[in-house]
């Protein structure tokens, strides 16, 4: 027996494709130089998390999600009366995404996307900082979607990394998929980036062990309900 969702994956497809369909098994992200890094592949699937509700919070709409995946940001804005998009590269993530109730695009955020300029948010989370591998080109595009009031929610490493590599995903058994490029960005490297980008880092936070940052234009800020300082993972605020 077959179910509509079992119905948007083929078993034919790449790692990450199939890593959409709910209650696969894990997915890897494989390294050029060896190393393999999993995926919340779990995450992607499931109700947000308290670390994803710091996120949710700052979210003034329209918001545009940039790698939305299965769509659970998006799905979950738009409960709270948020218009929000999805735009994401793989089928399989438009089309689950559409299918849970969200609104999704097929693009890769470097086409020509809906409401250039006008984007009050735009969400780059779950690792999509890696997109392209090159951090500074996808802010700077970035940069280009959002309002001049809006601002622009990441999420970076955890650690001090500034890194640009080839990847490609892996499942249990050894099957991948081609190989792309990557990046990964630390804090400290993403304030270095931002600062001949015209964009301002104008927030920081930490939660569940994710680590997060609002940018904004020089001279702006994120117009958004104040809502006071973000707990951290410790117990401490977060540094603004």
């Amino acid at each position: 027996m077959t179910t509509d969702e079992d119905e948007l994956h083929d078993a034919g497809e790449d790692p990450y494709a199939l890593a959409l369909r709910p209650g696969r098994e894990p997915v890897y992200l494989r390294l050029d130089d060896g190393r393999r890094i999993p995926m919340p592949v779990h995450r992607w699937h499931e109700q947000p998390t308290t670390a994803d509700n710091t996120v949710l919070e700052r979210c003034t709409g329209p918001v545009i999600d940039i790698g939305c995946g299965p769509g659970r940001m998006c799905r979950a804005l738009l409960s709270r009366g948020v218009f929000a998009l999805g735009v994401d590269i793989t089928p399989r993530a438009v089309a689950l995404t559409t299918a849970l109730g969200g609104l999704a695009l097929r693009a890769s955020v470097f086409d020509r996307l809906p409401a250039e300029k006008g984007w009050r948010t735009v969400l780059l989370i779950d690792g999509n900082i890696g997109i392209g591998g090159d951090p500074r080109g996808l802010l700077r595009r970035c940069g280009g979607l959002i309002a001049p009031t809006g601002c622009l929610v990441v999420e970076v490493d955890p650690q001090d990394v500034q890194e640009q590599c080839t990847a490609r995903f892996e499942n249990v058994q050894g099957q991948a998929g081609p190989y792309f490029p990557w990046a990964r960005l630390g804090r400290p490297a993403l304030h270095r980036i931002t600062a001949d980008l015209a964009l301002t880092v104008t927030d920081q936070w930490t939660s569940e062990h994710r680590c997060f940052a609002t940018l904004t234009h020089q001279g702006s800020s994120c117009d958004r309900p104040d809502s006071g300082p973000t707990a951290t993972e410790d117990g401490g605020t977060a540094v603004v």
